[in-house]
């Protein structure tokens, strides 16, 4: 229990000397984000994901095979605009290779504009998901979304992907000392299970509630503080800018 605990704090409080220096508690933040627009798509968007792609793979194949409450379109419209929001984090991750800092900071700053746009959208119609104000919030959360994803896999953070959290229940349990593990960063991935579960049960109670400007508006002031904090944080020299190896692919 020590270790874990202390493994938590200094995931949320990193001392000056961790690699990855603040990039654990920002991406943590970025991890309640996907909460938040996942219980907006889910939920607002007849049940279609804008960041869990798996989830969409096999809706569209359910879509296709003719359930009910399910769009083979909306499933599309998502991956393909998860992908190209991918493309273009990998463009950014090309450019900003040699600083990470920068990379996150730029990534979260055009998400916060992406994000934005949702927001409009949403205040403009009142709150109603017409079918055109579904596919915007579907295109510009998805490229979101994958932009953000992209980024997070270029920043290589362990066990902090921000938006798929399957090896990282898996690591909980595989790696655990019952299963005769060694159990590395026990304490991160209940912070990273966590705080998708509270993105999600906030972004779930807020449109349940027919709250869908605020959800929306609060997932776009979190990208914004992760890009001020970020820009701020990357002044410095520190070793964390420096490019880390990326983790094996999480799904």
């Amino acid at each position: 229990m020590h270790r874990l605990l202390n493994d938590a704090f200094r995931t949320v409080v990193p001392g000056g000397e961790e690699r990855h220096g603040p990039l654990p508690p920002l991406l943590l933040v970025l991890t309640v984000v996907t909460g938040l627009v996942d219980a907006v798509s889910y939920l607002a968007l007849g049940h279609v994901f804008v960041a869990n792609m798996t989830g969409n793979v096999v809706f569209l194949g359910f879509a296709l095979a003719g359930a009910e409450g399910l769009s083979a379109v909306a499933s599309l419209a998502a991956m393909a605009s998860f992908l190209a929001g991918a493309l273009a984090g990998g463009r950014l991750g090309t450019r900003f290779a040699a600083h990470r800092g920068h990379l996150l900071a730029s990534a979260t700053a055009v998400q916060t504009v992406l994000v934005a746009v949702t927001v409009v959208a949403a205040a403009v119609s009142d709150g109603q998901v017409s079918s055109g104000v579904r596919y915007t919030l579907i295109v510009f959360l998805g490229l979101a979304m994958g932009l953000q994803n992209a980024v997070a896999r270029r920043l290589g953070v362990p066990d902090l992907t921000t938006t798929v959290l399957t090896l990282t229940l898996t690591g909980l349990a595989a790696d655990s000392g019952a299963a005769g593990g060694a159990a590395p960063r026990p304490g991160r991935r209940i912070l990273s299970v966590l705080a998708m579960f509270l993105g999600a049960l906030g972004g779930g109670l807020l449109v349940l509630h027919d709250r869908l400007v605020p959800v929306l508006g609060l997932a776009a002031v979190l990208l914004a503080a992760v890009a001020v904090a970020t820009h701020r944080l990357s002044a410095s020299g520190a070793g964390w800018l420096r490019p880390q190896p990326a983790p094996p692919a999480q799904r």
